[in-house]
């Protein structure tokens, strides 16, 4: 539906948690904001070369930032960065995903 075109507001009503995609305009680093009712969002941003050490040289790797705020009310903080550090994991990893590891 929404490849098509056809998707309205109402179709993305009453969900718990977003994904923002802020990289594909250029997002280097931001802080999501939770829109209530919903209890998180994660926040992607750009994908850049940077600078990092890898096994003790410097060198250049594909480097992007993800976000992730939620209402602690909802959530514990153990819990959301655990999600976060599974969702880093995947997407260093993709097979991951595919093997359910």
């Amino acid at each position: 539906m929404a490849r098509d075109g056809k998707i309205t507001p109402d179709h993305m009503s009453g969900g718990t948690f977003t994904v923002s995609n802020g990289g594909i305009f250029g997002s280097m680093m931001s802080t999501p904001i939770v829109n209530p009712p919903q209890s998180a969002i994660l926040g992607m941003h750009a994908t850049t070369l940077r600078a990092v050490v890898k096994d003790g040289n410097i060198v250049a790797r594909p480097m992007m930032y993800i976000a992730c705020t939620y209402d602690h009310r909802l959530l514990d903080g153990r819990d959301a960065v655990l999600f976060l550090r599974k969702i880093k994991e995947c997407i260093e990893e993709p097979e991951r995903i595919i093997l359910q590891l």
